[in-house]
């Protein structure tokens, strides 16, 4: 079983379930489970798996997979950051960085590969770390 930690809290799925498609009333088929679709999303990004990993308990990984992208396409996901960030607590932030060095071409240096080595030499911390929250 899932520990809570990965687990949709309660007070988040009351804001989000109406936004979910597959619900009662929704045109189209009614979903079997629409918060444990959330929270295989919610558990396969915080464990960083494949999808084709995901607990038994969450259901066929292609379903999953089907209904998750269908959700994306049509916009569900991005409706529900936006009702999400309007309340965030701040409980997680995920951050993540990426060091970007600088290629020869673009240090501006001339006269050849010798000066392009002593640039190299002399310049060895030429790049840059970029972060995202």
């Amino acid at each position: 079983m899932t520990s809570r930690r990965y687990a949709l809290r309660d007070d988040r799925w009351e804001i989000i379930k109406d936004l979910l498609p597959g619900r009662d009333g929704y045109v189209g088929g009614t979903a079997k489970d629409n918060r444990l679709l959330v929270e295989a999303g919610l558990y396969r990004y915080r464990v960083g798996i494949p999808l084709r990993d995901l607990r038994e308990r969450f259901g066929d990984f292609r379903v999953v997979h089907t209904r998750l992208g269908r959700s994306s396409k049509a916009g569900v996901w991005q409706r529900v950051f936006e009702v999400l960030a309007e309340e965030a607590d701040s409980e997680y932030a995920m951050i993540d960085s990426a060091i970007v060095r600088a290629h020869f071409s673009q240090r501006g240096c001339k006269g050849g590969m010798q000066t392009q080595k002593q640039l190299d030499v002399a310049l060895v911390g030429l790049s840059t770390k970029i972060h995202q929250a």
